[in-house]
């Protein structure tokens, strides 16, 4: 009995029909594989490449036992599935190992897209049934001590490399389960690579420098999936090494290569519904642990408060990421996610502690082209009135076009004024030379600065 076909290599084709015998042999064969080896395949101590050697050899025997009459081709492409589902995350490995792909979603088990240079393509999907999918998910989930289950069918996790998980089971599902995974690059972006990425321009690169050395308080924010927790690591990069840096995230994503870091992750509560650590918990915690600076890998409720306190009781040169549209709604979410806290505080009081507290914020934009690119470099200057003030100090050029391949050839440009948080540089012995915010020849004629100030 041939193989089954799975989906035509053709992006949008439909998923062909599954071979029944093929799949129950599959199963059958890793049932074995998992009563022969299981002890081993929980082994941690032991060598991964020993371990794949041993698992492959029990799979020939296991598939030689069977006496089937597969071809050669058929016999290998079987191996490979049985062992990556004993030893990887099934069908998922290929797409893991492809360093191509920068995002990978399951919309149930006949449907699997992924991310290549910014573009969503289908490729085939490799699972037998929603149990199937089912199964890859505990393995992920169990191995960072979380669980989903039908009382808690939502989770965040990640993988060993720290590429982000999130899985969503029965009953909130329809036709699911679903998961996504955004990958991270096994080797960490560093500045030279977002340079060539068109993400940021060299000419900016002195004043993010300048910002993380001379401790502003910064905000990098975004929408989803626009690059907010790359750029994060690579400003991460500019903390000197002597700093104690303590990190705080849901799920542990950050990659910063400083040796005194202190790494913090949220835990969930337990089947009973107890021990749940939330990043607020944490947050009030770090504060005891003599951090030089903190880092938030995402601010998202109430515990935007305790982010505020921190960086106006003496922890400056903090960084987090934030969901938004613009510098401005960025803004408006903190004060948002601030009154979260369940504290009764007059507007005016937040917005004073927003005005003192942050310095920076860097917004990045997901453009049509699939590109991820730098559009606005903000400084937060203070209060007029009753509404903080913010400045551009760079801008997205949107008005140089798009190229022949529809990629848009604008890139961050001065919008020539310098921002007054330079004098706080100053202090800390930091000097920005004036040719940083020197406009060019021809000047950006679409700023944005203006909407900032509404």
């Amino acid at each position: 009995m041939s193989l089954k076909r799975r989906l035509s290599e053709t992006v949008g084709t439909e998923q062909r029909g599954r071979d029944p015998q093929t799949d129950a042999l599959r199963f059958r064969i890793h049932q074995q594989l998992i009563e022969e080896l299981g002890p081993v395949l929980s082994d941690r101590d032991i060598d991964p490449a020993d371990l794949r050697k041993r698992v492959e050899t029990s799979l020939v025997a296991a598939l030689e036992a069977e006496r089937t009459n597969l071809t050669a081709n058929e016999r290998k492409e079987l191996l490979r599935d049985v062992s990556d589902d004993v030893i990887g995350f099934g069908p998922l490995e290929r797409h893991l190992n492809d360093d191509s792909v920068t995002e990978i979603m399951v919309n149930g088990p006949d449907q699997v897209y992924v991310e290549r240079n910014g573009q969503v393509e289908r490729v085939p999907s490799g699972f037998i049934d929603a149990n199937h999918v089912r199964r890859i998910i505990d393995k992920i989930v169990v191995q960072v001590g979380r669980r989903i289950d039908e009382a808690n069918p939502m989770v965040d996790a990640r993988l060993p490399d720290g590429s982000r998980v999130n899985a969503v089971i029965h009953p909130l599902s329809i036709g699911g389960p679903f998961l996504t995974i955004r990958k991270f690059s096994k080797d960490p972006f560093q500045v030279d690579d977002l340079i060539a990425f068109g993400t940021l321009c060299s000419e900016v690169i002195p004043l993010l420098d300048a910002a993380v050395r001379g401790r502003l308080n910064i905000v990098v924010s975004g929408g989803t999936g626009t690059g907010k927790t790359t750029l994060l690591n690579v400003l991460s990069s500019f903390i000197p090494a002597n700093e104690r840096v303590v990190t705080i995230e849901d799920a542990k994503e950050l990659q910063l290569r400083q040796d005194h870091v202190l790494p913090l992750e949220a835990r969930a509560s337990n089947i009973e519904g107890r021990g749940a650590i939330s990043i607020r918990d944490l947050l009030r915690n770090s504060l005891r642990m003599r951090p030089d600076r903190i880092v938030v890998g995402e601010c998202r409720a109430g515990e935007a408060l305790d982010m505020l306190q921190a960086m106006n009781t003496g922890h400056d040169g903090s960084i987090t990421t934030i969901h938004s549209n613009s510098p401005r709604d960025t803004l408006s979410r903190i004060e948002t996610m601030t009154m979260m806290a369940g504290f009764d505080l007059p507007i005016r009081a937040i917005r004073e502690q927003m005005a003192s507290a942050l310095d920076l914020i860097i917004h990045v934009t997901r453009l049509r082209d699939g590109t991820r690119r730098v559009t606005q470099i903000t400084e937060v200057q203070g209060m007029e009135g009753e509404l903080i003030t913010l400045q551009d100090v760079f801008v997205f050029d949107f008005d140089a076009g798009i190229d022949e391949n529809g990629r848009f050839k604008g890139r961050l440009k001065s919008t020539g004024i310098r921002p007054h948080f330079t004098e706080k540089l100053a202090n800390y012995g930091i000097a920005l030379p004036t040719s940083v915010f020197a406009i060019e020849a021809k000047p950006v004629t679409r700023s944005r600065s203006a909407l900032s100030r509404r």
